[in-house]
């Protein structure tokens, strides 16, 4: 990070890290001992949504068991937040697990800062790279955000069961890591490196066939290349896919860069 990551590493749990952006770990002077009990981690996973803030019991079951939940399901929940106060206690023996774990009347909170998530690093990165877009220097918001894009090492919570509450939040994530992959590569446009990106953004489109704004960003690296034919085409092929698996005609964006294609082309 880079800023981010130095101040979060420099907080009292800096041999502790909580890693969402891939399989879900818990690393301790560079090993991961996460829980191995599927529903342990999948409770994990959830209490850290929101660290340092009370998670409803409500909220636990609902993920943990859908609308299917076994007969104890308090008592069950209970052991399981006890085999996580003793993971917790074997990552970090300095701090009582009670603290780290507060056990409420109606949820549990996990008393950790924020910044010992990898989410938080991630949002911190994003930040700086908007502020020196906003600034108009397009290198370094580049660099921000491919920082940003380095924290991931995979799907989000890739090791784990995801219930109701845990896909939503595995959804979230993952449309953060597309936009600020969008913003990337916007500002490796605007700083003129069209060519270079035009091999990485036909590999994008083809494993998002229907993503409009990926597809956008590859016509345009495409005509400032001065290949407008090629850009055209994947124009068409666009189309043809939105036509003929969603009946929609492509995006006024996307319409209106194919009409400057088209423009251009009368011109020469």
């Amino acid at each position: 990070m880079r800023s981010g990551q130095r101040e979060a590493e420099g907080t009292p749990g800096e041999d502790v890290r909580f890693r969402v952006l891939g399989p879900l770990e818990v690393r301790r002077h560079g090993v991961d001992r996460a829980p191995s009990t599927p529903k342990v981690l999948q409770l994990l996973a959830v209490l850290l949504m929101r660290p340092g803030r009370m998670v409803h019991i409500d909220t636990l079951i609902r993920e943990l068991w859908s609308d299917n939940p076994p007969r104890t399901v308090r008592a069950t929940l209970h052991t399981y937040v006890h085999h996580l106060r003793r993971c917790l206690d074997a990552k970090q023996p300095a701090k009582d697990p009670d603290e780290m774990l507060i056990t409420r009347q109606s949820g549990y909170a996990l008393q950790i800062d924020p910044a010992w998530v990898d989410v938080h690093d991630f949002g911190v990165l994003q930040h700086v790279g908007d502020d020196r877009r906003a600034r108009g220097d397009h290198a370094g918001a580049a660099d921000s955000y491919r920082a940003a894009l380095d924290l991931w090492s995979g799907a989000p919570l890739a090791n784990l069961y995801c219930g109701p509450i845990l896909s939503a939040y595995r959804t979230e994530l993952a449309e953060l890591r597309r936009n600020v992959l969008h913003l990337r590569i916007e500002a490796e446009i605007a700083g003129g490196h069209h060519r270079e990106l035009i091999g990485e953004l036909h590999g994008l489109a083809t494993d998002s066939p229907l993503d409009e704004a990926l597809h956008g960003q590859l016509m345009r690296a495409l005509g400032r290349s001065g290949r407008r034919s090629d850009a055209m085409t994947v124009y068409r092929g666009l189309r043809s896919r939105l036509a003929g698996e969603l009946g929609v005609e492509p995006c006024d964006e996307i319409q209106l860069l194919h009409r400057a294609l088209i423009t251009e082309g009368s011109h020469h």
